[in-house]
């Protein structure tokens, strides 16, 4: 039989009427009979043989039978049409000879039934309505928009799955999903929209998984799913790479919301029990650390756990507090690397690298701890002291070389970039014409509109602003139309591939020309050798910029290759 509701009153109640019920029965007096017809809870009282003998009103009510005394107890809820739990709670009871509860369907209200045995001999059965009760429990553990679990029921149905699992012996999977691409429709189309979509998707999670699942949403973009038990009939984990693999596909695929095309992904992660955990806690954490891994190698794919996933855990989180701490001990520091004018071999200006040479660690590479800084909004206040360091370097310096400062797409959030730049200006007395701010095409795929109208206002205070990496983006030439940059910075990747790549060397050749025609500068990075550099010039290029004609240098050093004459390149690289 199914437990009672877990709630201490209604135990309490049930207990205390069947105590009562239970001691020895007072002479039958027209008032205290009277007193039973009246009261409040629905009474039946049975014989041995389990007949009616007595029934109250309210009883006669709830149970929608006028006369129900002389009527067995089965046969009364069969006519009344209850639901009653497998082998009836009245043999139960004759079993235990003790006070047994069951939860009985009548109609569309449940009802919790407690039988007691009387000491004078019989049973008092005794009936409590808890429909709304039950509603509740099952409401807060349900997410309102799109009607799946929440987090606090999924937590529940695990720990039932859970322990089914360890008594069947029946295979277990728990997968976590986050949507990609989801924070773009939100911020471009406003939250009905999004809302809109996170129903649809709970839709097709529905369809995706077989109904003995659970499938739940835990909040913004997140869902989890719980996979297997006795009823699932797949070995594990086969059943859970096809979930996974199905999922992918499905959300994956184009929807339309208010007459609008949209298209995001999802990326999976998925633990198995017991391999992965034996209690939800466990599962759900290591599920996370895979979802987490699939996001890091690319999205809209799916990961199992792995064990090295907790080190690695470890040692991001170990990462992330010491960037907290050297962002506060003012810890990092900025390299300069001179771009130098093709036509002339001067240095025309510097990019500010950004460095952080950790106490302990050691140098740590940018590419480790700038997308960790991205990921925790670090970014923000590291870019800012960036930005003002630079700039205040450069305003120092004997010639008006320009001063190229890397930004984040974080940074193009909150709507404050227009305005730290001008306080960073005002602060440093750098001419804004010096100033060159480098976007790479990452920071317009998450809101193209919102992108332009900042770096619009950057236009007008008079900053430059290059695109960096040009040529890796699939949607590089469509910004060119939308925003007039003043430069664009040729990816390394091409540069290097020059040498005995006819490909790469049609495709510098074609940012070249193309730059040209729509009045931009066009630096090549990455130059290491003197072939490259030879085809650069010869495809047109303006600038230069790699390891050939400057390594990144202190900011003293940079300070002082301005102060005797113009820099010219290399000799060997004239």
């Amino acid at each position: 039989m199914e437990g009672p509701p877990t709630r201490g009153g209604l135990n309490g109640t049930l207990s205390g009427r069947m105590s009562a019920l239970a001691a020895p029965s007072p002479p039958a007096t027209p008032s205290f009979a009277a007193a039973l017809a009246e009261m409040a809870v629905p009474l039946l009282l049975l014989d041995a043989a389990g007949t009616i003998t007595f029934a109250n009103a309210c009883a006669a009510a709830l149970l929608a039978c006028p006369a129900p005394a002389g009527l067995p107890l089965p046969a009364l809820l069969a006519a009344c049409g209850a639901a009653e739990p497998e082998g009836g709670i009245l043999p139960e009871a004759l079993r235990a000879a003790r006070p047994v509860r069951s939860r009985l369907t009548l109609g569309d209200r449940l009802v919790e039934a407690a039988l007691a045995p009387l000491s004078s001999g019989g049973f008092a059965l005794t009936f409590e309505d808890v429909t709304e009760l039950l509603r509740g429990a099952a409401l807060a553990r349900q997410e309102p928009l799109t009607g799946l679990c929440n987090r606090v029921g999924l937590h529940d149905r695990l720990d039932a799955a859970l322990a089914e699992a360890a008594r069947t012996d029946a295979p277990l999977a728990v997968l976590m999903l986050d949507l990609d691409r989801f924070k773009a429709v939100n911020d471009t189309l406003g939250h009905p929209v999004g809302d809109a979509l996170l129903r649809k998707v709970a839709e097709r999670l529905r369809k995706a998984t077989r109904s003995g699942d659970v499938v739940a949403r835990l909040g913004g973009d997140e869902f989890a799913i719980i996979q297997g038990g006795p009823s699932s009939g797949a070995e594990q984990p086969q059943a859970a790479e096809a979930l996974a693999r199905r999922l992918v596909d499905l959300v994956g695929r184009t929807y339309v919301v208010d007459g609008h095309m949209l298209n995001v992904g999802v990326s999976v992660g998925v633990a198995l029990s017991p391999a992965d955990g034996r209690n939800a806690d466990d599962l759900l954490k290591h599920a996370d650390l895979a979802l987490y891994r699939a996001k890091a190698e690319g999205r809209g794919t799916h990961r199992f756990f792995e064990p090295a996933m907790n080190a690695q855990m470890q040692a991001r989180r170990s990462l992330e507090i010491d960037l907290r701490r050297a962002l506060a001990l003012k810890q990092f520091d900025l390299a300069f690397q001179p771009q130098i004018q093709l036509e002339t071999g001067q240095i025309v200006g510097f990019e500010a690298l950004l460095r952080w040479n950790h106490p302990e660690r050691g140098p740590v590479s940018p590419a480790l701890f700038i997308p960790l800084a991205e990921e925790i909004g670090l970014i923000v206040g590291i870019g800012e002291w960036a930005l003002r360091t630079a700039c205040r370097e450069a305003a120092g310096w004997t010639q008006p070389a320009s001063i190229a400062v890397n930004l984040s797409p974080v940074q193009f959030r909150g709507g404050r970039l227009v305005e730290t730049v001008m306080h960073v200006l005002a602060q440093t007395g750098l001419d804004p014409a010096r100033l060159e701010l480098e976007i790479t095409e990452g920071a317009l795929l998450e809101n193209t509109d919102s992108v332009l109208d900042v770096l619009n206002g950057l236009r007008a205070l008079g900053v430059k602003i290059s695109m960096d990496d040009f040529g890796t983006g699939y949607s590089s030439l469509s910004y060119l139309q939308k925003f007039p940059f003043d430069k664009i910075k040729i990816d390394q990747s091409f540069v290097r591939g020059m040498e005995g790549n006819a490909e790469c060397g049609a495709i510098v050749r074609a940012i070249a020309r193309l730059g040209a025609s729509l009045g931009m500068r066009t630096t090549a990075e990455g130059v290491e050798t003197a072939t490259q550099l030879d085809a650069i010039r010869a495809e047109g290029c303006t600038e230069v910029q790699g390891y050939l004609t400057g390594r990144p240098m202190p900011a003293a050093q940079a300070a002082a290759l301005l102060i005797p004459s113009p820099a010219a390149l290399p000799a060997d690289a004239a």
